[in-house]
């Protein structure tokens, strides 16, 4: 059965699996479908849940401030801000580089082909989109879906900190080279960072690097790296249970 569930969710994430002949009588059951080193910015106000404030209504309050946001010029461009999404109490923060056009109209973060598949690979480890909270290092796109520039990544950083004291995560998957670069503030490559365990700054919250949705839908070769460090990201989080 395992080994059953295990092929499911390969084919899920779009991997390409091999079986014996075998195996291939025996039915696959139906499971339900559900970068950069930069100068943190001064944040405008610091919503922290040991001071009394739910992580709910902090992140709400932060919405607000992150809406009304102009300390890059990234604001003059923005249809509107891409704040996050997901469960105010998850115990699994997913942490991407910006919003893309689609995100930009649509508020949300992680929509379109990419979002499709980061949804596969959370169900690949039987996480639904909803038990988790989704954030993007910056809050608005970058023209052109550009890279982030340090200086935009400086101002929205203070942001995604409150988050994390907000949401107080267990464990951190940080998707693609930028997010991982900025998390875990080095100019390595993701090649390096993936594989491994690593913590977010001054906290013990685990970090896994793993490649961005959009990336492995440009390489799909890489699919079967990016399920080994889902594979690494649930053995760390229930090692700490």
């Amino acid at each position: 059965m395992e080994e059953q569930r295990r092929l499911y969710y390969l084919e899920k994430m779009g991997i390409q699996t091999w079986v014996t002949r075998t195996s291939q009588s025996e039915a696959i059951p139906t499971v339900p479908d559900q970068e950069l080193r930069s100068v943190q910015a001064t944040p405008l106000t610091h919503l922290d849940a040991s001071c009394g404030t739910s992580s709910a209504a902090g992140l709400d309050e932060l919405r607000n401030v992150v809406a009304a946001c102009t300390l890059c010029a990234l604001h003059q461009g923005r249809t509107q801000t891409v704040f996050g999404t997901g469960n105010p109490h998850a115990d699994w923060l997913v942490v991407g580089e910006a919003p893309g056009f689609e995100e930009d109209r649509s508020g949300e973060p992680f929509v379109g082909r990419a979002g499709q598949l980061l949804t596969k690979m959370l169900r690949a480890i039987n996480l639904a989109r909803e038990e988790v909270f989704i954030a993007n290092i910056l809050k608005c796109r970058p023209p052109d879906n550009r890279d982030p520039q340090p200086q935009e990544i400086g101002h929205c950083l203070s942001y995604l900190r409150q988050q994390i004291d907000l949401i107080q995560p267990k464990i951190i998957l940080a998707m693609g080279r930028i997010a991982a670069q900025t998390l875990l503030d080095t100019h390595t490559a993701i090649g390096r960072l993936r594989g491994r365990e690593h913590y977010y700054a001054d906290t013990r919250i685990p970090v896994i690097v793993t490649y961005h949705p959009a990336y492995l839908l440009r390489s799909p070769q890489q699919k079967r790296k990016a399920w080994e460090d889902l594979q690494l990201a649930v053995r760390i989080r229930e090692s700490c249970e």
